[in-house]
């Protein structure tokens, strides 16, 4: 393979791998440089001539805390920053090292690519400086010329607090590149989202929408949180993918030295967010180092475990495995009938018992049983805590309370042969209908230092399932029976990013989901929007539907389940401080929902919130007959 044909394929991978979920770039180069004794008034670019390993070894740090982006200690590697040390003539020499020194720590995973990053010239331009716009995209193109020949994945212009140059580098970038190189352009900005010469959001954001950039955002300069506020105002002017690469806080000056103060663990807070609101390359800038590179990548797995690669050995049959015909939805549970005759059907969603006593949840699913529910729905460590079994919650009820249930099964736990075996297990032990979701990563809980394993997510979860209710395992080999399990998966109709959600709820319906459970709603514009958005691959959708139960807990809704609780209901909840009073209005909203919702789904699933199954009884008589 040539290597104009290696460095195209490699960009267009890149290009893919970001059009399907978010990449984890790396952290600080010049900060870690600092740390290790470098003096701030050294040239940390020439470091790649006459520090090579230290450079390389930081690289290395990197790459083993899992970036997925290594950039080239080349940010002031252009002629005019390069001048200002007396080594203008060793442009080419530094750049063509940042590459080297970079692909070589990167050869320690086949998933690195190595980008080439490009700073502000250091210079005022035209009108207010004598370099011209044509000198300017010349010296661009000197260093770029040098990335290009060194065969880099993609270019990274960062840090860029004026957009005439920017358009500089952009348009010498392009031209130089053609049209397969993939170009990231980050401006930088201050703590009200503005560019340092006043430059708005929704300013440069239109700049960097219409520029010749395919990945646009924002680096440097501010802590997380402004980050994330005007990564999500960017968003409404742009439909780029977006990248995010924060400071780790603002600097402190201790003892003469300057010091990032935000944590791994709070810079990881707010990737988690980025990821959420559909950002789609997060790194860190000065201050971050190998730990928030490393914590933010476990965020990052436990968000969208796709992050890494699973490879998964088929055996070669002698003659192509035979696929059983599934078993019809009708006839593999109580509820799968239901749905197939059109039923409206019902919820109770009941939590597994946090010690060894299940009395209390086996009297609530006899109390949803006596009041006509169909199934209680069992979640499999929610919000990341340890509790009894899901599986095993489940046995107890359809044993003891005469009720059938309803399985969460989540990867966060289980590695695929787990996953598997476990799925093979249940199906023996009589349960029949799922919900097969990701799970919530172990940072959400109380044992934030739990390990994560996620293998694959919950579209390669339904794939899983799917395969053994064909009778065949994962790498497509006949285990000898088929299981006959109701395959059912989650969607969320309040997700910020709804067009990232409905490309996935549409993937788990090809990887053969059979219903859908919705995460709680409260707006039923987002009922009609989802609805609509899924109409090419409409399967009964079961809607979340949650009972208030004060004020502050609405509050928690919004701010930290991150679920829209329309005005109106604030409201509601805010004039009731009787707590009495105000689980009756919380009920009385989750009953006009259900209401509102009955004509357009096909079923609800009700929350017992803080095991008040009674809760949930009272807002299913809004259900009416059926």
């Amino acid at each position: 393979m040539s290597d104009t044909t290696q460095k195209t394929s490699r960009a267009a991978e890149f290009r893919q791998l970001i059009g399907q979920r978010a990449v984890i770039a790396d952290g600080a180069m010049g900060t870690m440089l600092y740390t290790r004794g470098v003096f701030i008034n050294r040239c940390f670019d020439e470091l790649n001539l006459s520090a090579g390993q230290m450079v390389r070894e930081i690289h290395q740090e990197y790459v083993r805390a899992g970036a997925e982006v290594l950039e080239t200690n080349t940010f002031g590697a252009t002629r005019a920053r390069l001048a200002t040390f007396g080594i203008a003539d060793k442009v080419e020499a530094i750049n063509r090292a940042g590459v080297r020194l970079a692909r070589e720590a990167a050869a320690e995973r086949s998933d690195v690519f190595v980008a080439g990053a490009i700073g502000p010239l250091g210079v005022h331009l035209e009108p207010l400086g004598p370099t011209s716009y044509a000198e300017a995209r010349e010296m661009f193109r000197e260093q770029i010329a040098v990335f290009l020949d060194e065969g880099v994945d993609l270019l990274i212009f960062e840090t860029f607090s004026q957009l005439s140059e920017l358009r500089e580098g952009l348009a010498a970038a392009r031209d130089l590149a053609g049209p397969e190189m993939v170009i990231v352009a980050q401006v930088t900005i201050d703590d009200d989202g503005n560019m340092p010469d006043g430059t708005t959001t929704e300013t440069f954001t239109q700049f960097l929408d219409s520029s010749p950039a395919d990945v646009v955002g924002l680096n440097c300069s501010v802590g997380p949180k402004a980050t994330l506020e005007t990564l999500e105002r960017m968003m409404t002017f742009t439909g780029k993918p977006v990248s995010g690469m924060p400071n780790a806080g603002h600097p402190t000056q201790v003892e003469g030295r300057a010091i990032y103060l935000s944590s791994p663990e709070y810079l990881a807070q707010y990737a988690r967010r980025m990821l959420w609101a559909g950002v789609k390359m997060v790194g860190g800038c000065c201050g971050t180092t190998p730990e928030h590179i490393k914590s933010i990548k476990s965020e990052a797995r436990s968000l969208q475990p796709g992050i890494h690669k699973l490879s998964v050995t088929v055996e070669e049959p002698k003659a192509k495995a035979k696929s059983m015909e599934k078993v019809p939805v009708a006839q593999k549970s109580s509820l799968g009938a239901k749905l197939a005759a059109g039923k409206f059907v019902a919820f109770v969603e009941i939590l597994p018992p946090r010690g060894v006593d299940p009395a209390k949840e086996v009297a609530g699913a006899r109390l949803c049983k006596d009041a006509g529910i169909d199934v209680i729905n069992v979640p499999d460590g929610p919000r990341a805590s340890a509790r009894m079994s899901a599986q095993v919650t489940c046995q107890l009820i359809e044993r003891d309370a005469g009720i059938e249930s309803v399985l969460h099964f989540c990867c966060r736990d289980r590695n695929i042969l787990g996953i598997q075996s476990e799925l093979l297990g249940a199906h023996a032990a009589g349960i029949r209908n799922l919900i097969c979701i990701t799970g919530d990563p172990p940072r959400m809980g109380s044992y934030p230092e739990a390990t994560a394993v996620f293998d694959v997510d919950s579209i390669g979860l339904a794939n899983i399932v799917n395969n053994l209710n064909h009778g065949l395992d994962i790498g497509g080999n006949p285990i000898g029976s088929q299981t006959a399990l109701l395959l059912g998966v989650g969607a969320n109709p309040g997700a910020l990013n709804i067009e990232e959600e409905i490309r996935r709820t549409e993937w788990k319906v090809q990887a053969g989901a059979e219903y859908i459970v919705t995460q709680p709603v409260f707006d039923i514009r987002q009922v009609e929007r989802f609805l609509r958005k899924i109409e090419g691959f409409r399967i009964p959708v079961i809607t979340g539907i949650w009972p208030l139960t004060s004020f502050r807990n609405a509050e928690f809704m919004v701010n930290e389940l991150r679920v829209p609780v329309p005005d109106e209901y604030m409201d509601r909840m805010r004039g009731v401080e009787d707590p009495e009073r105000a689980r009756a209005e919380g009920v009385k909203i989750a009953q006009e929902m259900v209401a509102n919702v009955r004509p357009m789904v096909d079923g609800v699933q009700l929350s017992a919130p803080f095991g008040r199954y009674a809760m949930a009884v009272e807002v299913a008589q809004a259900i009416g007959s059926r």
